[in-house]
């Protein structure tokens, strides 16, 4: 596994709906907060070469110091975002297409609200999962 992973899925709308630091447990306190403000500054990067290309599958948008940023966007325009600082494409790829079937499956429970955050516990414990089997 990546020593270094935060992913998070955004709705179409810019709103984070689930958020895990998936890699190992960051040393600083303020390292999960300096994650997510680096996936959050990529979101415009994303934006703009998600128009350019009809790969769904974006790798290394963006950089900062040795973390990548690759993207899945979805057809919906959901955006999957892993920060990282591992070399693996094949297996980050295979990650956001298992996450991404996850994904579909929880929206398509009646009981979840388009655009609302994910709080399953079994969506968590199933990406958490995914990230150790591919990373």
């Amino acid at each position: 596994m990546a020593s270094t992973a935060c992913f998070m899925i955004v709705s179409k709308h810019d709103i984070p709906i689930y958020e895990a630091e998936v890699g190992t447990v960051p040393k600083k306190e303020d390292a999960a907060h300096q994650h997510q403000f680096i996936l959050h500054a990529a979101l415009d990067i994303v934006q703009d070469v998600a128009w350019t290309t009809s790969a769904m599958f974006l790798k290394g948008v963006d950089r900062f110091d040795d973390l990548v940023v690759s993207v899945y966007v979805t057809a919906g325009h959901t955006r999957l975002m892993l920060l990282h600082d591992s070399r693996n494409d094949d297996g980050i790829k295979s990650f956001f297409q298992e996450v991404h079937e996850l994904y579909i499956k929880t929206i398509l429970n009646p009981l979840y609200l388009p655009g609302s955050r994910i709080t399953s516990s079994h969506f968590d414990t199933k990406v958490r999962a995914l990230a150790r089997k591919h990373m």
